[in-house]
């Protein structure tokens, strides 16, 4: 498994920095954003290093889907509101354009209520 000794998500993913863990095996992992931006944010992460959803390659599917089958999963077991009424936000800023801050493949997700809405 490649790392990035100067990336934050892979001293994260190999417990040098702490983190708040959501879930965590082999392959995966996802934690608590430090900054979050809805009752529910976490981030999910490969943890071989992967710089971007621009790098991923052929050879990453399995490891791409796996993530994405956990992430409703794991959104309901953080308090997302179950489909329809309910839901979340599946994010992944790519690049300088896209608004990537960390140059490590991560995927956020957002949910719960949503205080700006009337309702």
């Amino acid at each position: 498994m490649s790392h990035d000794p100067n990336c934050i998500f892979c001293k994260i993913a190999e417990g040098k920095i702490p983190s708040k863990k959501v879930h965590e095996d082999d392959e995966i992992l996802a934690f608590h954003d430090i900054h979050p931006w809805a009752p529910v944010h976490f981030l999910i992460i490969p943890k071989a290093h992967i710089t971007s959803m621009a790098h991923v390659e052929d050879s990453h599917a399995a490891l791409l889907g796996k993530m994405m089958a956990l992430v409703p999963k794991l959104a309901k077991q953080e308090g997302c509101r179950p489909y329809p009424e309910g839901g979340f936000r599946l994010v992944c800023n790519t690049g300088g354009d896209g608004g990537q801050e960390v140059p490590h493949l991560h995927f956020h997700v957002i949910g719960g209520p949503r205080p700006w809405l009337k309702g």
